[in-house]
């Protein structure tokens, strides 16, 4: 989709802050609060902005321990990838889950509240997945860059 200068100044202001006023987004981009209500609607239909969501900061609900783990399934079949993705999916502390190429079938997000839980996370949760060969986790010393906005 081709995207005018306009639509990705709405973008990136929607993308830092979902709930500025139809009015504010007006003053900031030179048109009618009608223009951009309309460009809104027509991003939303054709599905560019596909939700909006409140941004929960870890360290206020006490989440801030966060590892990233590398996961290599036993074999590569339909049928492994299939069950290992609608497990992993239901798996409340997993934040992201991507399939990956590489030595590693599947890299995960995860975040809880400290070490214990992240145990208690792998031994009771993700280790009882079946068709995983091995796992290698790292874990988070320092949170450098985390965003959330698509730069256009």
């Amino acid at each position: 989709m081709n995207f005018d200068a306009i639509d990705k100044k709405l973008l990136k202001l929607l993308q830092e802050d979902s709930k500025r006023t139809n009015k504010e987004l007006s003053n900031k981009l030179n048109l009618s609060v009608t223009a951009v209500y309309e460009r809104i609607k027509k991003l939303e239909k054709e599905g560019v902005i596909f939700k909006n969501v409140a941004l929960v900061q870890k360290e206020k609900v006490g989440k801030t321990f966060v590892a990233f783990c590398h996961i290599k399934l036993v074999q590569h079949t339909q049928d492994y990838v299939i069950k290992f993705e609608k497990e992993v999916a239901n798996l409340a502390e997993v934040m992201e889950c991507y399939h990956i190429s590489g030595d590693y079938d599947y890299l995960l997000k995860v975040i809880v509240g400290n070490m214990e839980e992240f145990r208690e996370f792998m031994v009771k949760k993700l280790t009882s997945i079946s068709h995983i060969g091995s796992t290698h986790s790292m874990f988070v010393i320092n949170e450098v860059k985390h965003t959330t906005a698509i730069n256009l």
